[in-house]
């Protein structure tokens, strides 16, 4: 049975897992979308988008396990929602930008026919659905800063569906809005999980 003192490293050591993961996310995304505001999409700025989902999936891990008592129930349903839709949205954008980046726009229409195209819009859906529901459980807690949790709600979503519209500067701000509100985000939980640690107390938090 673990003591009470062992409990809060492990905690903290989630959070700022959790926390960096969060940063380096945010700056996969807002970083390649400020390139691509005046260069256009590129290769190289495809393969830093492609990665960025994969460290948001212990960051939203974190996210929850810091507010999971002041959720409840609906705090649960929305993180299981929110991570379902971000293996299943992040999966669909490492094959848009590694994928389909390198292929003819000709061919992307012969061979993105049966299920592929409704896939696409349903990973979609969930992953808006998750974001908003994650955000309003933010936003209910009161654990995090209310801009970027709001943010977090509303322009997440959005990113799900405007990022299929051609490169512009609308959806190069949006990626670096998103980034940010990562970013800020993992501020938050860095500075959370240190505040837990300086004042002693061990976190109970269940993981």
């Amino acid at each position: 049975m673990s003591s009470p003192i062992s409990s809060a490293p492990v905690s903290s050591r989630l959070a700022r897992v959790g926390a960096l993961s969060g940063a380096l996310s945010g700056l996969l995304i807002a970083l390649p979308a400020l390139v691509e505001a005046f260069t256009g999409e590129t290769a190289a700025t495809s393969l830093l988008l492609a990665l960025s989902p994969a460290f948001s999936l212990p960051f939203l891990t974190a996210l929850h396990q810091r507010q999971s008592r002041a959720t409840g129930r609906f705090g649960e349903v929305a993180y299981v929602v929110n991570l379902i839709g971000l293996g299943l949205f992040g999966g669909a954008a490492f094959a848009s930008n590694l994928v389909l980046f390198y292929l003819d726009d000709d061919i992307i229409d012969a061979e993105l026919t049966g299920p592929t195209i409704p896939a696409f819009l349903g990973s979609a859906v969930v992953f808006a659905v998750g974001c908003a529901l994650f955000g309003a459980a933010m936003i209910r807690a009161g654990r995090f800063p209310k801009v970027p949790s709001w943010a977090y709600a509303v322009v997440l979503p959005l990113l799900a569906f405007l990022t299929a519209l051609p490169e512009s500067v609308l959806t190069s701000a949006l990626h670096i809005v998103v980034g940010a509100t990562l970013t800020w985000l993992s501020t938050a939980l860095w500075q959370s999980a240190t505040a837990t640690d300086h004042a002693g107390v061990p976190d109970r938090t269940p993981v």
